[in-house]
């Protein structure tokens, strides 16, 4: 599985918390939170890893290129820098670009936490998105779907019930970005939605953690979940 990580935003509003780390860096029980991400994502069968990055894009190089040598020896960790802020689904559409990316391959935001789904999502059909259900649905907004097709998404509200939100992996083909004209958007303001308006767009329920390193209280969360598995090695 290749598995493309966006990794380039500032990460502010985990500053308060972590104000001296990139957010992908963020100690975790004096372990950085994307070594824990690399466990699991190796565990779960990714082979090969993009990181796109602009934001301290060279502290965290460094530091993956120092833990994971060999993968980058073989050319199983590459890095795409963006010259500017290309929002998600620019820098998708950058990296298929600078990289020539063809077939499938996995998205995801570098601050999600999922413990496991990432090969049911290869299973399914592309372009997908990965849902989970959670009790408090108002920080993150509504995934509406029929069986396997998203049909609507609702914006963030006040409504704290339960519901389905977007995982913060994707599942896509080069040739989905083959109709993207514009340098600078959204994957879930302008992508995703118009994969919806045509009736592409799948959606695959991903039963597991689920994890937003974003902000401070689920920050906290994750190093929780850590301690109480209480092992460095999930």
């Amino acid at each position: 599985m290749k598995l493309l990580i966006l990794a380039g935003g500032k990460g502010t509003r985990l500053k308060s918390a972590v104000p001296d780390f990139p957010k992908v860096l963020a100690p975790i029980n004096n372990k950085p939170f994307l070594d824990f991400q690399m466990i699991n994502w190796l565990s779960q069968g990714v082979s090969s890893f993009i990181f796109i990055l602009h934001h301290d894009a060279a502290v965290i190089m460094d530091h993956i290129i120092a833990q994971y040598p060999e993968l980058y020896k073989k050319k199983l960790i590459e890095f795409v820098i963006e010259p500017t802020p290309l929002d998600t689904g620019g820098a998708v559409a950058n990296a298929i670009k600078e990289l020539n990316i063809a077939g499938k391959f996995l998205v995801t935001n570098a601050d999600t936490w999922l413990g496991s789904g990432l090969s049911d999502l290869w299973k399914s059909n592309s372009p997908s998105l990965g849902i989970v259900s959670v009790p408090n649905i108002s920080r993150f907004g509504k995934v509406n779907f029929d069986k396997d097709k998203v049909t609507s998404f609702e914006e963030k509200n006040n409504k704290s019930e339960e519901g389905y939100i977007n995982a913060g992996i994707f599942f896509f083909d080069a040739i989905d970005f083959n109709f993207c004209n514009d340098k600078i958007f959204s994957l879930e303001r302008n992508f995703l939605p118009s994969l919806v308006a045509k009736g592409k767009l799948g959606a695959v329920i991903l039963n597991t953690d689920f994890i937003d390193i974003g902000v401070p209280s689920d920050y906290n969360a994750f190093r929780l979940l850590i301690e109480s598995k209480k092992t460095n090695k999930l």
